[in-house]
């Protein structure tokens, strides 16, 4: 994919949807995105107050130029019908669903979207949609649900849910995810769309989760889930083109711009089209 890609969030936090005091603390973190959840931190019996209290979050939640997602649950939960009904309104931003095994998930949720916003006055197409790969049987069909609805901006990898449809335990330096994550990375990027790492368990430790971060955008991830506000940063300046980066970036555009030829020498180092393409990508200049 050498066109423009649909932009994630570098840092999507997760607030759990039937907590107040989570809410409220939400408001003033400096994330790229804030993710409502109604899905797995709510409990059962608490599902009807949480769509309520995020229904009403999202009614007034200082957005502050950050995306504001909810992630309902999922489809075959009998839930996703009511969640919808409750959360698409104004402030939305889009959905982030759970559970996506298939691509045909993607085109019903698309079609409730559809009905839902001709009738409360919303543009056609304006709630986006992310959807989490939390399955062995979301991985085999991950390459079809990329591209299975124009509303996707990106992926996820649900790395816990993802190890137990296989039987395998989480391990520090996440080898057992890199099959998973590389596969992610390359459908999102034929498809032309973003892709986020899910979250690490263990939020007190901050080198575990850059080391993790580091490893996902090293094949191609945009962003990562974070599940405490002080994964936030970290997530920011692993995410971000570092000065360097930026600088070899601008060296290359400038060359390959100015010699007006297939290829120029930048540092020693061949530079063709490609290399050209991916500086532009690193300084900003295709991203959707």
């Amino acid at each position: 994919m050498t066109g423009r890609v649909r932009r994630v969030p570098r840092s999507l936090l997760s607030v759990p949807g039937s907590s107040e005091r989570f809410l409220a603390k939400a408001r003033d973190v400096p994330a790229d995105g804030i993710a409502f959840d109604l899905e797995d931190s709510v409990a059962a019996g608490d599902k009807d107050a949480a769509r309520r209290l995020v229904a009403g979050a999202l009614a007034g939640f200082p957005a502050r130029g950050r995306e504001l997602w909810v992630r309902p649950n999922a489809l075959d939960s009998g839930l996703l019908e009511a969640d919808l009904d409750a959360v698409v309104r104004p402030g939305l931003h889009g959905l982030h669903l759970p559970k996506t095994d298939d691509a045909g998930t993607l085109v019903r949720v698309g079609h409730y979207l559809d009905y839902l916003e001709a009738v409360r006055g919303l543009d056609a197409g304006s709630v986006r949609l992310l959807a989490w790969i939390e399955s062995a049987a979301g991985l085999a069909d991950v390459e079809r649900i990329c591209r299975a609805s124009p509303r996707l901006d990106g992926v996820s990898l649900g790395s816990e849910d993802y190890t137990a449809s296989l039987g395998v335990s989480r391990t520090r330096d996440g080898r057992e995810l890199a099959y998973a994550r590389a596969r992610i990375a390359n459908a999102a990027a034929a498809a032309g769309i973003g892709a986020i790492d899910g979250p690490e368990a263990d939020f007190r430790d901050l080198e575990l989760f850059a080391a993790q971060a580091e490893s996902a955008r090293g094949v191609g991830f945009a962003g990562k889930f974070c599940i405490h506000p002080g994964q936030v940063d970290v997530a920011h300046r692993v995410f971000a083109p570092g000065d360097a980066e930026l600088a070899w970036a601008r060296s290359v555009r400038e060359a390959f711009e100015g010699a007006g030829a297939g290829v120029v020498t930048v540092a020693g180092m061949m530079v063709d089209r490609p290399v050209y393409l991916r500086a532009l990508r690193t300084l900003g200049v295709m991203g959707g």
